[in-house]
């Protein structure tokens, strides 16, 4: 089906998001690096391999429980680049904000963004800012940059997954889309929810420092974990297999997910990686990841197999299977 505008479930992450990918701007801009759809670039530069990625955050409400607008801009790129096996190093950032934005908020944001800087090991170096009309955006939106070197012994990439792999999921899932969407909505808990926005550079540092059979990193952002792992069954061409009963979400969590109708493996996370690895290996990189502060809930969810390559299936907790498929619509916008 032909579409001639935009929609909002073409920032979703999921199948609208793709297609545009597909359809527009891998024709226009086409090269080796941009098809393999990593979470950014892996540069060759003269035997130095670099990662380098780019976001822009609009997330609404910009202040909420756990983080805002502006510390998750800066764990956002800084997760990217070390999704590529990149160390972070430098970011780069660009404010965009609407006439009679507060000051202090303003403040308040970049306060936030230098303690998660200094709390990732990185420096930003460089930025924009622009100031539109009244009522051209909402409030405030960023954009960062940021750029990290590769070790000689990483090489990670979606489309590196190898049957056996086993999957590590780094934590809950859907912490940080359910809080979002409970602040927006001025909906209250009895068991109040946060955003699981956090730098996870130094724990891809200690799992690479446990083993080297590690194949594939990505933090499952828009589109949440179902997405992401559809997106790698795709890129290596490969079955996946995981476990209902092993994945981890709050009760919280949970609960609100049911009661609103989402399904938590759709549901955004800002905070947690996927790691696929060498079963070999598994072990020795799931106790690297625990020992990371935002790791003490990481667990193996399944495994990769041969057979149904690009598919992605589930063992249910009631004994079926059901296939996972990619997100469909847009769940909830301005995520992120």
């Amino acid at each position: 089906m032909k579409i001639d505008k935009i929609l909002l479930d073409h920032g979703s992450g999921g199948k609208m998001s793709h297609s545009l990918i597909a359809d527009i701007m891998l024709p226009a801009f086409d090269n080796t690096i941009l098809s393999q759809l990593n979470d950014g670039a892996i540069l060759d530069m003269n035997g130095t391999r670099l990662a380098f990625s780019t976001d822009t955050y609009t997330v609404d409400p910009i202040f909420f429980p756990g983080g805002n607008i502006g510390d998750l801009a800066v764990n956002g790129t800084v997760n990217d680049v070390a999704m590529c096996g990149g160390d972070p190093l430098y970011l780069s950032v660009g404010l965009v904000m609407e006439e009679g934005f507060s000051v202090d908020e303003l403040k308040k944001i970049v306060d936030q963004m230098r303690i998660a800087a200094d709390k990732a090991g990185v420096m930003i170096v460089t930025g924009d800012t622009k100031v539109v009309p009244h009522g051209a955006i909402d409030k405030i939106f960023i954009n960062t940059s940021g750029i990290g070197v590769i070790p000689e012994n990483v090489n990670v990439s979606a489309g590196l997954a190898q049957p056996g792999d086993k999957i590590i999921l780094s934590g809950t899932i859907a912490d940080h889309g359910m809080t979002i969407l409970t602040q927006r909505e001025g909906l209250t808990f009895d068991s109040p929810v946060k955003s699981d926005s956090a730098p996870l550079n130094h724990m891809v540092k200690g799992m690479f420092e446990a083993g080297s059979k590690i194949h594939v990193l990505r933090d499952p952002t828009r589109g949440g974990v179902g997405t992401a792992l559809n997106e790698i069954a795709e890129a290596s061409n490969v079955g996946i297999r995981i476990h209902e009963t092993a994945i981890p979400v709050r009760p919280e969590v949970a609960a609100i997910c049911e009661l609103l109708g989402f399904d938590p493996l759709y549901v955004a996370n800002e905070g947690k990686l996927l790691a696929f690895v060498g079963p070999d290996q598994a072990e020795q990189v799931l106790d690297a990841v625990k020992e990371d502060e935002f790791g003490k809930d990481a667990c193996v969810i399944g495994e990769v197999v041969a057979d149904t390559p690009g598919k992605v299936f589930m063992h249910t907790r009631v004994g079926g299977t059901r296939m996972v498929d990619t997100l469909t619509g847009e769940q909830l916008p301005r995520i992120c």
